[in-house]
């Protein structure tokens, strides 16, 4: 069994290898402009998709594998009072909307992770930030459902499975801190 689940990983990989590179690349490029203007990644998902967009927020705030300056990232998880108060007054469908109202600007990169494409705060989220001039990216399933319909770039990960997809959403992230953190070191070699 867990030599099977390695090999289902594996094989993951190589799908998304055959299928996702441009994608990932426009992707890698909408975030490298937004920084380059002086804008910032916001990134919001629930459960696991919570603690994703807590790791890439940290990967780029820190450093990921080179010394560089810290680049500016928010995971719209993390603030227990923000969440909890806009839940209780507005509903749970708005804990990121109302965030990205608050704290997006025009040329900002809004990341919504959402393993089921279904998820109606992501979706809320996505819709108030292309209102606002935010540019859009969907981290998904092979599912397709209302969060990819509502972002400007979506990076599908062919698997149905929860699991799958969130080993495949973390190593899409990872290439993408990768090759913006190279950017901003003027390192595209390792690109």
């Amino acid at each position: 069994m867990i030599r099977d689940q390695l090999l289902a990983s594996a094989r993951l990989k190589k799908d998304m290898a055959d299928s996702l590179v441009a994608t990932i690349d426009e992707a890698v490029q909408a975030v490298i402009r937004a920084l380059d203007s002086g804008g910032k990644v916001l990134l919001c998902g629930n459960g696991g998709s919570a603690a994703d967009c807590q790791h890439i927020a940290a990967e780029l705030v820190g450093r990921f594998r080179r010394e560089r300056r810290g680049l500016p990232a928010v995971a719209l998880t993390t603030d227990t009072s923000v969440l909890t108060s806009i839940g209780n007054d507005y509903g749970y469908r708005t804990v990121f909307e109302r965030q990205v109202e608050a704290l997006g600007s025009k040329g900002d990169v809004l990341i919504g992770f959402s393993t089921s494409a279904g998820s109606e705060n992501i979706v809320s989220a996505m819709n108030k930030a292309r209102h606002s001039g935010l540019k859009t990216i969907a981290f998904i399933g092979s599912t397709e459902g209302p969060v990819a319909q509502a972002a400007d770039i979506v990076l599908r990960v062919p698997s149905e499975q929860t699991a799958r997809i969130q080993e495949g959403h973390i190593t899409i992230g990872h290439i993408l801190c990768d090759l913006v953190e190279a950017h901003f070191c003027g390192d595209n070699a390792e690109s």
